[in-house]
């Protein structure tokens, strides 16, 4: 019970937070929603996963733009090699992410919803416009979440 008090405990200080950062996460990819067209940003799924990230847990490492940027980008390169093997689908998909999780720990860049970013680059045949829509979001969310750093809280 303990637990369920200072959670509630939590949520009512920080309730302004909570409905202001998710929110800004949902207006900020309603944004590149409407930028990019709904089209391209189905081919990223794992955009909305570094969204909660960065609006959610906003100072936690996961979230710094030194992180988020390239491990999304080591997600990129990842899929990009098995995109163009004959090998099947399930394995170029496996292999990728478990590519691009072994980038991400090697470097220190780790941001857990990158590993989607290699799956997207598979399947997708890591086409230009995935790298350049995976780059203009994962900057956008970036520079979202810098402007927005001091009115932003943990809020998990």
């Amino acid at each position: 019970m303990k637990y369920g008090k200072d959670k509630i405990a939590k949520i009512k200080k920080l309730w302004p937070y909570y409905l202001a950062q998710s929110a800004m996460a949902a207006g900020t990819l309603a944004i590149l929603f409407l930028v990019l067209g709904e089209g391209r940003m189905i081919l990223i799924s794992a955009i909305g996963a570094t969204a909660f990230i960065i609006f959610a847990m906003p100072t936690t490492a996961s979230a710094q733009a030194k992180v988020v940027i390239p491990s999304h980008l080591a997600g990129l390169a990842a899929g990009t090699v098995f995109a163009f093997t004959s090998l099947p689908l399930t394995l170029e998909c496996s292999i990728a992410v478990g590519i691009a999780a072994f980038l991400m720990v090697t470097f220190d860049i780790e941001h857990p919803p990158a590993a989607g970013t290699a799956i997207a680059a598979v399947v997708h045949n890591a086409s230009l416009e995935l790298w350049a829509v995976v780059c203009v979001c994962v900057f956008a969310l970036s520079f979202t979440r810098y402007l927005l750093r001091k009115h932003l809280r943990n809020l998990l």
